[in-house]
Formats: C-alpha cells, sequence, structure tokens
C-alpha cells in the first residue's frame, strides 16, 4: 500500500459516485462510516490510498463509466487500493472482477461493512466478495448521515427496492424488493441534520412511491412528510421521482397543507403513449396521469411538474412517438428529462422485436429535448416581476450566488454579503438560458 498519499497517517479514501440520489446518500453514509473508523476522506479525483467506485447499472453506458474509473483509479495510483460497490457490481460482478483492476468488490447489500473489509483487505486477509443474492422479504439496511459535506440539502434515505418490473428497468433485480426504512429513525437522522444547519431535506429511494406498502400502512409517506413538517430547523421538504398513482386528491390535499412542503413534483412519465405504455408495463394510462397532475395544480397552481421520458421504445412507431410529443405540450412540463431506449439483458423489453435504430433514437431525443426546452421557457417566463423564496446553494462567482425555488427553478442573484445556505426573497427580473434573474 503506498504510504505518499497518507494525511495524520490515516489511510486516505477518494469516492467517486454515479447515478440517482440513492448513490449520493449511500456515498455520503459511506463517508461518515470510514471517517468514524480513522479514514481520511478527500474530495473526488484527488490523489488516494482508497478509491471507492459506488457504481451504476440503470444503462448499459453507465455500466460502462463504471469500469472506465475503477480503470482508472487504478492507473492514476497503481497501489492503491480499489474498491467498486453498488448496483453494477451486483448486476455483473464476476465480470468487473475479471476484465478490471478491482480488489473489492460489494454489491448493492453490506455497504455498511465496507470498513471492516477494506481494513482486512489492508491486513491481507482473504476477502470474500460482498455480493449477497435477494430474496423473498429484506429487512431495510440502516445507512445514517448527521452532515452532507459542503452542501445545502441534505438526502434522506427513506426506502430501498422497487417491485414494479418495468420492462425495460433492471432496477428490481439489484436492488431487490421494497423495503421500508422505520418513520421513527428517519425523523431522528433528520433532526441530527436540521442541527448541523441543512434548510432543505429532499426524501429519496428507489421508489419511494411504495413506502410503506410492505407493512401494509397506505398513508404511510404522507403521515411521515406530516411528522418531519413538525421539525425545527428544516424549512423545505422536497420529494424525490414519484409514480404517478401516488397523486390522490387525499394525499395532494394533506400535503399542501403544510407549510414546509416544496410545490415540485417529479412524476416519471416514459411514454406518452398508451401502447407504448403498456409495453413498458406502466401502471396508469396518459388520462390517468393528466388527471393526477390536475389535481397537483387544482392545491398547488404555481408547481413545476418534471419527468422522464424514454424515446426509441422498442417498436415504438412514429405515431406512437407523435402522441408523446402531443401529451408533453398538453402537460405543460416545466422540465423533461430525455433519455434514449438502452437495451438491459435480462430484461423483457431486452427481446422485444422491432428495436429502433440508433439514428432514429437521437432524431427523437433532439425533437423531445427541443420541446422540453421550449416548455421549460414559458414556465419561467411566468414568474417574471414577481418575488419567489430562494434557498442558496453555491457561489457560482465573485458575489453571484446560485439557489432554487420551492418549484425548483434555478435563480442567480448577485450579493456583496455571503447568503449561502439562506433563503431569501428574490424579485425575478430577467431569464438567461436556464436561469431566471433576481435581485
Amino acid at each position: 500500500m503506498n504510504q505518499e498519499t497518507k494525511i495524520n497517517n490515516k489511510y486516505t479514501v477518494s469516492f467517486t459516485t454515479l447515478g440517482c440520489k440513492v448513490n449520493q446518500f449511500e456515498t455520503e453514509a459511506m463517508t461518515e462510516l470510514l471517517e468514524q473508523e480513522g479514514f481520511e476522506v478527500l474530495p473526488q479525483g484527488e490523489k488516494s490510498d482508497i478509491y471507492i467506485i459506488n457504481t451504476c447499472a440503470v444503462t448499459k453506458e453507465s455500466e460502462r463509466k463504471s469500469r472506465q474509473f475503477i480503470n482508472k483509479a487504478k492507473r492514476s495510483n497503481p497501489k492503491a487500493l480499489v474498491v467498486a460497490v453498488g448496483c453494477s457490481v451486483q448486476l455483473n460482478g464476476e465480470k468487473l472482477n475479471e476484465e478490471t483492476n478491482v480488489d473489492i468488490i460489494i454489491g448493492t447489500k453490506n455497504k455498511g461493512t465496507i470498513g471492516k473489509l477494506i481494513k482486512e483487505k489492508l491486513h491481507d486477509i482473504e476477502f470474500k466478495p460482498e455480493i449477497e443474492e435477494f430474496y423473498g422479504r429484506e429487512g431495510f439496511e440502516e445507512l445514517k448521515i448527521t452532515s452532507v459535506h459542503d452542501k445545502t440539502r441534505a438526502n434522506i434515505k427513506i426506502q430501498d427496492g422497487c417491485s414494479q418490473y418495468c420492462s425495460y428497468c433492471i432496477i428490481p433485480y439489484v436492488r431487490g424488493p421494497i423495503r421500508s426504512r422505520n418513520h421513527n429513525d428517519i425523523v431522528e437522522e433528520i433532526k441530527k441534520v436540521a442541527a448541523n444547519g441543512y434548510k432543505e431535506i429532499v426524501l429519496n429511494g428507489i421508489h419511494i412511491s411504495s413506502y410503506g406498502r410492505d407493512i401494509h400502512e397506505d398513508d404511510a409517506l404522507i403521515r411521515l412528510i406530516e411528522d418531519i413538517n413538525n421539525i425545527d430547523g428544516i424549512e423545505r421538504i422536497r420529494l424525490g421521482s414519484l409514480e404517478p398513482k401516488l397523486i390522490t386528491e387525499d394525499f395532494i390535499e394533506r400535503y399542501s397543507k403544510l407549510n414546509k412542503v416544496c410545490d415540485h413534483f417529479h412524476l416519471s412519465l416514459q411514454s406518452g403513449s398508451d401502447s407504448v405504455l403498456k409495453r413498458m408495463n406502466r401502471k396508469y394510462t396518459t388520462e390517468e396521469y393528466n388527471k393526477n397532475v390536475e389535481t397537483i395544480r387544482k392545491y398547488m397552481p404555481n408547481a413545476g411538474i418534471t419527468t422522464d421520458i424514454i424515446v426509441g421504445f422498442p417498436g415504438e412507431t412514429e405515431e406512437e412517438f407523435k402522441e408523446t410529443l402531443k401529451f408533453v405540450k398538453t402537460i405543460e412540463f416545466s422540465r423533461i428529462h430525455v433519455f434514449k431506449y438502452s437495451v438491459r439483458e435480462g430484461t423483457k423489453a431486452a427481446k422485444m422485436p422491432e428495436q429502433i435504430e440508433e439514428a432514429v433514437k437521437s432524431l427523437r431525443s433532439k425533437e423531445l429535448i427541443n420541446l422540453g426546452n421550449n416548455l421549460s421557457k414559458e414556465f419561467m417566463n411566468k414568474f417574471l416581476g414577481k418575488d419567489m423564496p430562494v434557498l442558496i446553494e453555491t457561489l457560482k462567482k465573485e458575489n453571484i450566488f446560485e439557489g432554487y425555488t420551492t418549484n425548483y427553478l434555478k435563480v442567480l442573484i448577485k450579493s456583496d454579503n455571503n447568503i449561502k445556505n439562506r433563503i431569501v426573497n428574490a424579485h425575478i427580473k430577467n431569464l438567461r438560458n436556464d436561469y431566471l434573474l433576481g435581485e
């Protein structure tokens, strides 16, 4: 083991995190665990004794990047210990072991043992790969955070696993069945985060709309939000990606009565064509989705509605794609994330006939992105001349700060004072690119 990068006689560690907000939370939690066990955690990219790559498997490209970062770590310090954890390991651990220079592999379970495993490897104790299969019923693996390094928003993991089995998605196979975290444990963790000065928390999970279903509590998520709303110090509660069917009149009515919740909903759509949604095994129709959006806007008229859409799903015809374009215009999303369909071996969609050519996917992606950009500008224009509360998150450059509104619009504000991690009232004067300009 290389001694040159030790700080205060501690082994140094650097994380690289790919993928979703859940991975980001788990990296934060592993960071705290390793610091408690005597390691010195450095920013990503710095030369270290130990490199940890928290991998992603949602697309082929994310798996390729995971392997790329593993090999890059070994090149930057040939004597370093390289650890791969997460979804790509759970899916293809043996292949990663054979095709990369990784030293330790850990799947999506047992991340809490990472310190122990690293120490055993450092002391030349024989290492056994930690990739444990999922079975019928699983418990929630507790990973906690009390502080979030150099951020103003804290991601809080409340749930793991997914039982939806959308035909294109590998995640249920690498994350296992739904497991809900204990209500009181979540509340206690958020109290600690609030005590460390964080104003906003984001509730995240692999499928947070399933929170409570494994313990047969249908209103578990809204009850959790109501309790978080009472925590001193927390000023904003934001939700991660939601399943459209979560949005009911009862849920939104209770949600809208709370004074700390954000009027931003990321409702995963994936397609605006009912025939494509059926092939995807999505469990709603465009009519149901539209009604749910109308319910949100009934109680929160300025709500930002963001979404994910896949183009080029197997068999997607030009007519079906046009249905998606028409539906996107109907909903008037505030932002769209567009993905070209990626074949994931092991899913039903990978075996479907009529796989779409890459060139067609690219054209459809470009057209939908352009439409999404236009809709974003139209949504932003609604707030010109209005006052909006903005949580300041970063200093972009000298006296120019960046923050977010409750409905998830980015705002630039000029200030000679340090206003980071403060909620300020901004008068919106103009817009530039994807920013509102406030003062």
